[in-house]
Parts: structure tokens; C-alpha cells; sequence
């Protein structure tokens, strides 16, 4: 399923799960574990047919017996769930409207549950909450038929999807469980994990492992085969969840439920080829006195235990990521923003760290990345395997990028794949490798060359199909001369003053876009004429549809045989169409085609006019690489915008226009914020008879 399709579906889904939820009683925490379990029900469906057909193929047929009847181990051995029958998802669809649906729904998660002691205790079995009606529309929803012919990725990409939605509504404790889409896939591109074992020791829903999943499949290779994940969790509903996304993806993993400053339940220090994590910022209250932590082989730097004196747990996890790695492991983690500063005891524990030689990445990144706190954060990388390199050992990159993000909603930034894709790039030229740079400047250069030759036919369709509704409509009023004084004032009211102005930037942009090559100086002209164009053009045929309605109320068209027969509005359905393609439907969060081909040139601008020898350079206001004598002098920081400095150049590529509609939107958003607050003090003032 093509990523549009997908965006509309999981939207759609959403819509219709929440409106459910709206009206309701139950709050977005209890609604939450329900609806994911019937998607992880669904999918468990889907996996189930689709072996059961490919194995009743295979299956030996004898001359009295008849068929060997299916067991459990031909679908394990396809990698798919066994499911009895009150189990299957058309079997709870199919209940007669007399069943009790809570019930059967908890019988058949109990039923998954008897079969596979991974699975124990972890799926919800609490559907009484919901009352019959809504519980039958909610089998509805997720029974529609794209649903029933949706593939595994779909299904992990849909779960992903309604766990960061939910994590948005402030679902599951503060939305702790969920790490934004966007720093999994940076951290995970950062480290590569690739092979041996990877370990998440604050693991949430699992989203590390999930799309470390993704990054091997993407290189060709099965993650089973490749990895064997461990996780950690405190809380018993992540674990949980842990395990449901786990099992949704197609992934096996170790998820030990347990408080990671007292328990180390997997025991793998010094034994771990990649860490990732996102742990809770900012801890307080972790008992240092306990012998546990005094004596805590994870703390171990220089060969003694090095406990912060500060009330902050920030560098309890630092040190656990460096001491779980093997000496060659990699690690990369999110921290809070003022680790990377922190003083006295923290800064002493710091200066160790680097001095180890494994620091080999700091990340700045921007506010607004998480659902739930709006302050920026610090990725971290360590990469162990530097320490015996004398060269390497003595440098770090430190990357700012603060200044790059997408904006989601008024409250919620996350890096569009090109974006991710370009700070990757920067890390690896940093490493010496020029193959992911190599690939995205070409990938960027096609797209755009491909998506300005699409431009330059559909614009060339739209052009056609404005002028052959003016031409109808002159023939029209020719025609209607005949009758009646109306039709000049009718041509009159539809001229546009601007219309030929247009129709030369159309052809304009048909004769460069339609036979532009894959080079920047090429497709810089054509990606200049889409911006050019695009909003005048909108412009135009709003005025010509407004135009053509006023013309039609004022002058009672729609009583005229003849207005009537010219059947326009197939015409302007066809029209709008074309528009959508090239202007993109803001409703539904898609670019068109003009934007989409400008914003491939405007990437490989940004990468290539940065680093245009392919190589890596250090770049005012973005990245430095630097020396442990220069971190040294300035006491031990790791904060980057320390090093990098500011960026005084002009962005040829900002968009202050669209970055004035983003300040719009965060206004509005902080508007929201203070009317809420202020009914909520006004309401708490009633209910003290203040």
C-alpha cells in the first residue's frame, strides 16, 4: 500500500476509533488497550489465513482419511500464530446480536493467551467496559475489507500509528511509553544496529526494537536471524504493550518487566553489541544508599562506582548505556538537554566518559519532538569500538540541529524521511563513508527531475481543461446572444485579468519541467517556477469557479436548457482534480506535485550546497567536529551549540512564509492552552466558592 493510501486509512481508522470514544464514558487510557488489542487481534487473523491456505496446499491427503487436519506446529513453522476458533476475528464478527460480545472477545484473548506463555497476562481481557453496540462497531471498523487483505507491515505501521495517537491524548502516563517515530529512526540509522544483541533497558512499547526490524529488512536480511533483542520496562502496561507490538511485527524479544536503577534482569553488562533508549529525564528519588546501587557494576568508570551527588538519575543511565556495551558496541540514547552541561559531580563523571574516547556523536535537537514535554533534548552515541583507535578516540562530532524539523501539528515537530536522511549523511561523511551521501544526492535528483515531468504533463492537462471550459462557456454566450442582452455581461463578469499572465507561466514551466535532467542547476529554474506558480494559479481558478457561480445565481443560468446541457460540473470535478494533483490537499496533509518537486531540489541543495565535494567539512551553525582538549576548555560540555556556533548566512532555502503560518499555528495552539487553563482555574474557583 502506497504511503498516501496508508496516511488516509490510518486517519480514517483513528477518526472513527475516536468518535467512538467521544461518545462513550471511558477515558483515552481506558479505551486505549482495548482498541490495540483488536488490532493486534486482526492482525494475528491475517497471518493465520494467509499460512492456512499456503499450508492446506501442501498437506498429505490419504485415500480413506482424507485430508490431515491443520495443527499449531504447521503455522509455527511459517512464523504464524495458531489461533483456535473462538479466537478468529470472523468468528467474533459472526456472533449472532444475542452473544455477549465483552465476553467472547476476552475468551478468545485468553484462549492466544493459553497457547503461548510469552503472551501470558500480557493481552487486555477488560471488553465488558464497552457497551455491546460500541463494542460490534468497533469489530466493524477494523473488519473493513482493506483491512482483511492488509500485510504484516501494514499492520506494524498502523499500530505504530495509533500508539503515537494515543501517546498525543496523553493515553499512557504521560505518553512515557511512546518514543517519537522520528529520534527511534535517527538513533537506530546512528548505531546501525545490525547483528548480536540488542538491548533497550527502559524499553516502553518497543519502538527501538521495531525499527531496528525495519533498518535490517531494509538491508536485505532477516532481523531473526540477526539480532536477538533484550528489553526492560518498570511499568506492567508497557510491558505489555511491549510484547503486543513485538508480536504485531513479526519480532521475538526478551521483555523483563522491572525497575532498571535496582534490577538488572537480563545481566548484560559489558555483554551488549548495541543499547538504545529513551529513558524517564530527570529522576529523583532513586535511593542511593542501597547496597545494589553503591556496588552497581554499571557505574563502574576507571574502575570505581561513580554515583552523582545530585537528586537527578540522568547520569545513572549515561553510565549503564557506556558499561552494557561489548568493546565494540554502540550506543545512542535521549537525554535531557542539560546533561549535556550539567555540573560538579555529573561533570566530573563527563570528563571520564569522554576521556574513554567512546563519545562519538552529540545530537542537538530542537522542541516540540516529544507529545508530552515541549522542551528540546540531546541525542548521544557512543561508540566503543573509537577507544582503540588513537585518531578516532580523539574526536566527536557535534551536530546542531536544532534549526531542522517539520512542523506536525502546532505542538508537534518530528524530521521528514529527507531531513533524517541528510543527518545521516552528515554522520557518515564524519565516519569516511560516502555511499549514503552519494545515494540520497541521486535519489533527491531523480525524484525531482521525475516529479517535474509529471508536473509539466498534468499542468499541460489543466491548461487544456481551462481553456475548454472558457471556450464552452464563450460558445455558450454567443449562442445565448441570440436570446437575450445577458451574454456580454456574462463573458464580462468570467474575464480574469490575470488568466493570460498564467497561461504563459504554465508553458513556461511545461517546456523546462517536461525535459529536465537529474542536475541541480537544471531543476533550480524549474523548482523557481513551481513556487512561482503554484498560488497564483490556485488563485485563478478560484476566481473562475467563483466567477462562474456568481454568474449563474445573478443571471438564473441554471433555469437556461442550454447552461444546463453544457453539464459543466463533470468539468470542474475534473479541474479540481487536477489542482489537488498539483497543489497537494491540505485536509489530508499531502504535498502536489509543484511542492513535491521543489522540495526534492530544496534537499539536495541543502546537502550539497554544505558539502560540495562530498566530503565532510565542518559548517557554521550545523556541525564541528572536535578534540577532547577543545571540549576540555570548555569545561567538559557536550552541549553542540557550544561548538558549532551561529549561522549567520542567508537560507536561500527558508521559507519565511510558511515559517510566519507555523508561529500562526503555535499561537493559536498556546491560545487553545490558556483558555483551557483559564476555564479550568475558573471552574476550580466555583468548586472552593471563591
Amino acid at each position: 500500500m502506497q504511503g498516501k493510501q496508508l496516511r488516509k486509512l490510518e486517519a480514517e481508522l483513528w477518526r472513527a476509533a475516536d468518535q467512538l470514544r467521544a461518545n462513550s464514558k471511558l477515558t483515552a487510557s481506558e479505551y486505549s488497550m482495548p482498541v490495540l488489542g483488536l488490532i493486534f487481534l486482526r492482525h494475528a487473523y491475517n497471518r493465520f489465513q494467509k499460512v492456512r491456505v499456503e499450508v492446506e496446499k501442501t498437506l498429505p491427503v490419504h485415500p480413506i482419511r482424507g485430508r490431515r487436519p491443520l495443527t499449531k506446529q504447521d503455522f509455527e513453522e511459517q512464523n504464524s500464530m495458531f489461533l483456535p476458533e473462538k479466537a478468529q476475528f470472523d468468528y467474533l464478527v459472526s456472533l449472532p446480536e444475542s452473544e455477549d460480545i465483552g465476553e467472547a472477545i476476552d475468551n478468545a484473548m485468553k484462549l492466544i493467551e493459553d497457547e503461548y506463555d510469552n503472551l501470558k497476562g500480557v493481552l487486555p481481557k477488560n471488553f465488558s467496559i464497552f457497551s455491546k453496540d460500541l463494542l460490534r462497531e468497533l469489530l466493524r471498523i477494523f473488519n473493513k475489507e482493506v483491512l482483511q487483505k492488509a500485510e504484516g507491515d501494514l499492520f506494524g505501521k498502523i499500530y505504530e500509528y495509533f500508539l503515537g495517537k494515543f501517546a498525543m491524548t496523553g493515553a499512557q502516563e504521560g505518553g512515557e511509553f511512546f518514543t517519537p517515530m522520528s529520534l527511534v529512526q535517527t538513533i537506530v540509522n546512528v548505531i546501525e544496529p545490525d547483528h548480536g544483541i540488542v538491548f533497550d533497558p527502559a524499553c516502553g512499547s518497543a519502538g527501538m526494537f521495531v525499527q531496528t526490524g525495519y533498518f535490517i529488512e531494509s538491508e536485505g536480511l532477516k532481523p531473526a536471524e540477526k539480532v536477538t533483542f533484550y528489553g526492560q520496562e518498570k511499568a506492567d502496561l508497557n510491558t505489555k504493550l511491549a510484547k503486543m507490538n513485538l508480536t504485531v511485527h513479526g519480532l521475538e524479544g526478551n521483555i523483563q518487566e522491572g525497575n532498571t536503577f535496582y534490577e538488572d534482569k537480563h545481566s548484560l553488562v559489558g555483554a551488549a553489541d548495541f543499547v538504545m533508549a529513551n529513558p524517564p529525564f530527570n529522576v529523583d528519588g532513586v535511593d542511593k544508599g542501597k547496597d545494589v546501587v553503591k556496588k552497581d557494576p554499571r557505574l563502574l568508570l576507571n574502575g570505581i562506582v561513580n554515583l552523582p551527588k545530585n537528586d537527578n538519575a540522568n547520569y545513572l543511565w549515561i553510565q549503564y548505556f557506556y558499561n552494557y556495551l561489548k568493546p565494540t558496541g554502540r550506543a545512542g540514547f535521549v537525554m535531557a538537554s542539560s546533561a549535556s552541561d550539567a555540573g560538579h559531580s555529573e561533570r566530573d563523571i563527563r570528563e571520564k566518559l569522554v576521556k574513554t574516547g567512546a563519545v562519538d556523536v552529540m545530537m542537538a535537537i530542537g522542541n516540540n519532538f516529544f507529545y508530552t514535554r515541549s522542551l528540546p533534548c540531546t541525542l548521544w552515541f557512543f561508540d566503543r569500538a573509537k577507544e582503540t583507535d588513537k585518531t578516532q578516540s580523539d574526536k566527536v562530532l557535534m551536530l546542531d540541529a536544532r534549526k531542522i524539523y517539520r512542523k506536525v501539528t502546532s505542538k508537534v515537530n518530528d524530521f521528514s524521511p529527507e531531513q533524517l536522511q541528510n543527518l545521516i549523511c552528515i554522520v557518515n561523511l564524519y565516519r569516511g563513508s560516502t555511499k549514503k551521501f552519494d545515494s540520497a544526492v541521486n535519489s533527491y535528483l531523480e525524484n525531482a527531475a521525475e516529479l517535474a515531468k509529471e508536473t509539466a504533463s498534468v499542468t499541460s492537462q489543466l491548461q487544456n481543461h481551462l481553456q475548454a471550459i472558457l471556450k464552452t462557456i464563450s460558445f455558450f454566450a454567443d449562442k445565448y446572444a441570440k436570446e437575450t442582452k445577458d451574454a456580454i455581461a456574462i463573458v464580462d463578469a468570467l474575464y480574469i485579468e490575470e488568466t493570460e499572465n498564467i497561461y504563459e507561466q504554465q508553458i513556461e514551466l511545461i517546456k523546462a519541467a517536461s525535459k529536465v535532467n537529474p542536475q541541480l542547476d537544471e531543476l533550480e529554474a524549474v523548482a523557481h517556477l513551481c513556487k512561482t506558480i503554484r498560488k497564483p494559479q490556485d488563485k485563478l481558478i478560484k476566481q473562475l469557479l467563483d466567477a462562474i457561480s456568481n454568474a449563474t445565481k445573478e443571471y438564473q443560468l441554471n433555469k437556461v436548457k442550454d447552461w444546463k446541457d453544457l453539464n459543466l460540473k463533470e468539468q470542474f470535478d475534473q479541474l479540481k482534480a487536477l489542482q489537488i494533483q498539483l497543489s497537494g490537499n491540505p485536509d489530508e496533509g499531502e504535498m502536489g506535485l509543484l511542492h513535491e518537486t521543489e522540495y526534492f531540489y530544496k534537499q539536495a541543495h541543502w546537502i550539497l550546497s554544505r558539502f560540495p565535494e562530498g566530503v565532510y567539512t565542518d559548517i557554521e551553525g550545523l556541525c564541528k567536529v572536535v578534540s577532547q582538549a577543545e571540549i576540555e576548555a570548555k569545561d567538559w560540555s557536550l552541549s553542540p551549540g557550544r561548538y558549532v556556533g551561529v549561522d549567520t548566512a542567508t537560507d536561500d532555502d527558508f521559507d519565511y512564509e510558511k515559517r510566519l503560518n507555523e508561529i500562526h499555528m503555535e499561537l493559536e495552539g498556546l491560545n487553545e492552552e490558556a483558555i483551557t487553563l483559564a476555564n479550568s482555574i475558573s471552574e476550580n474557583f466555583k468548586e472552593l466558592a471563591i
